[in-house]
């Protein structure tokens, strides 16, 4: 009887957690639904999609006016949009999650992540070279950081809501809850606890029901494939996971080149994207299978002969360089869509290539085409696990899984070694959150040590007497003294002992020395934390990086127990039950 209340409470937090992983994933369905549908819509309005294009192949005046000034003027109201609606001035995506729930802060305002979702509603509506996924991941993060603003009174809420959420929209997006539910735990959350497992696997598979059950979508593509039918063409898949991992790369560090050159630019932000749209929509009159998603490119590139070798090839080249630049220029959007594209693409040309000229038989174009896509997509968002995962939900064929598996384990061998797990981690590190050595310091280097910082100590000027300065050394409660000059610029430390031998006429700025180090503004954690195992102090400086003023001073306990508590707090994190 003494254990019911006990076993009451943890029935209760599982009910809770089931019943928010419930709604989340229902709220994420729908809303991810009228996401999905308002972009169709659009590409129909605005003649994007292929088969409104086929109904003006004899009125090809209208069709080129509309190829090029709808994602021109698309671009113009983006660029307004996220300039003057979203706080950031960009738009919001994995990396502002993955930093939201890393760091255990709230964010973006909700009306920012709103205003980045419309502005990628109206990119991926006019045809910009973008992807749907990453706003939709943003989307369910942001129905997750709503619901974390009950007050439930559970530990790690927010972490398992916004994993939530995001689970539930990959599961709505690619018809694959298992794919989900990894992708969230290995993307977002970056560990594998029960206490996040339960609610998140509730929430990707409320999402697949509504999905497929109640609305009937469609996969994103159908293929027929028999079998590997020859065994050594897992050599030929390593050789596509090699390849496209370079590729991968490539198209990694263009965003970021293109990115900084765009900022480097005086042209105003604003007007960035529609300079994109506009080249996009004069590549779009030669090509036009480089406007939008390319879904209906993506799931002809799974059959043998839909295209020719040399339209593979230009196609590939073309929608690389016009994805790296509307990205690079600011069009809403995420870069997985454009790179399953490509990555497929190239797997397609690849494979029609041993059509051509190898001297073997081989397991036909949709296995190498698959090969292709997963291993050149998963080191670009860091998920091999869910991106194999992916390919056995949507395809299920064990078979064709196991051949994108080894692709995608020499790609990401490749990539990681090369670049980093992803570009969100590599567009984290740009902010100042480095997860390449582990969650723990990440947490610390994210945090600045003026977070810690006091503005009570023992202060003087330059110019004060010794015996002044012995007289509040002696009767107060700090050992040491900071002394500044009369515009506040650090001089050095002051102890009692150093003072006693000095005459007591004398000034203190004698007496001051210099410590070991001093910390500044831009000093993080993990900085203090090494510099104060190496030298034993008690209270440390921090001055001003620019002049040198004094600031303020940092407890050696204050720095020690914030390393604790992160630590703590990651520890509980990952071996949270319920």
């Amino acid at each position: 009887m003494a254990d019911r209340p006990e076993y009451q409470t943890i029935i209760l937090r599982i009910v809770v957690l089931a019943v928010l992983g419930s709604v989340i994933g229902l709220v994420v369905a729908l809303l991810a639904l009228v996401f999905l549908e308002a972009i169709s819509w659009l590409n129909n309005l605005l003649l994007i999609s292929p088969s409104e294009r086929f109904k003006y192949v004899d009125n090809l005046k209208v069709l080129n006016i509309a190829t090029v000034l709808v994602p021109t003027l698309g671009g113009l109201v983006v660029g307004l949009v996220l300039r003057y609606l979203v706080d950031a001035r960009r738009s919001l995506g994995p990396p502002d999650t993955i930093l939201m729930v890393q760091t255990h802060t709230s964010g973006e305002s909700v009306r920012s992540g709103l205003m980045s979702t419309l502005a990628a509603i109206i990119s991926l509506g006019c045809g910009a070279s973008v992807g749907q996924y990453g706003p939709l991941v943003y989307l369910g993060s942001i129905v997750g950081a709503a619901a974390n603003k009950l007050k439930l009174n559970k530990h790690n809420l927010q972490e398992i809501t916004v994993a939530s959420g995001v689970a539930a929209a990959i599961s709505v997006a690619f018809n694959a809850p298992i794919a989900g539910l990894i992708f969230a735990h290995e993307v977002i959350l970056r560990h594998y606890s029960i206490q996040a497992f339960a609610p998140t696997a509730v929430a990707t598979a409320i999402g697949y029901v509504i999905v497929n059950v109640v609305f009937h979508r469609p996969s994103l593509f159908l293929v027929e494939f028999e079998g590997v039918q020859h065994g050594y063409e897992f050599l030929l898949f390593a050789v596509v996971g090699v390849l496209s991992a370079f590729i991968a790369i490539s198209y990694a560090k263009g965003i970021l080149a293109c990115d900084a050159f765009a900022k480097r630019t005086r042209i105003p932000m604003a007007f960035r994207p529609m300079i994109a749209g506009f080249i996009l929509g004069v590549v779009a009159l030669w090509i036009p299978d480089v406007l939008g998603i390319g879904g209906t490119t993506l799931r002809f590139a799974t059959i043998d002969g839909a295209f020719q070798l040399s339209e593979l090839g230009l196609i590939i080249v073309a929608k690389f360089a016009v994805t790296v630049l509307c990205i690079g220029f600011g069009f809403a959007g995420g870069v997985f869509s454009p790179i399953l594209l490509i990555g497929i693409l190239f797997g397609a040309l690849f494979g029609g290539i041993l059509d051509n000229f190898a001297f073997f038989e081989h397991s036909g174009v949709v296995t190498y085409a698959i090969c292709g896509m997963m291993a050149a997509a998963s080191p670009i968002v860091g998920a091999p696990l869910a991106m194999i995962l992916i390919v056995f939900e949507l395809t299920h064929s064990y078979d064709l899984a196991i051949a994108a598996m080894v692709a995608v384990v020499f790609s990401n061998l490749i990539s990681t070694r090369i670049f980093g797990r992803s570009l969100y981690d590599v567009q984290l590190i740009q902010r100042g959150f480095d997860l390449s050595h582990g969650r723990r310091n990440a947490v610390l280097a994210y945090e600045k040590i003026t977070s810690l910082m006091h503005d009570q100590y023992l202060r003087f000027d330059a110019e004060d007497k010794i015996e002044t300065v012995m007289s509040k050394l002696s009767s107060g409660s700090h050992n040491q003294g900071f002394v500044t000059d009369s515009n506040g610029i650090f001089i050095g430390v002051v102890h009692f002992e150093s003072c006693s031998n000095r005459d007591p006429s004398e000034i203190v700025k004698y007496a001051a020395q210099l410590p070991h180090f001093t910390f500044t503004e831009k000093t993080n954690l993990i900085e203090a934390v090494e510099a104060l195992r190496i030298v034993n102090l008690d209270i440390a400086p921090i001055v001003s990086s620019t002049d040198y003023k004094l600031l303020g001073v940092v407890w050696n306990y204050d720095v020690m127990n914030a390393y604790l508590r992160a630590i703590e707090r990651i520890e509980s994190e990952e071996n949270a039950s319920v």
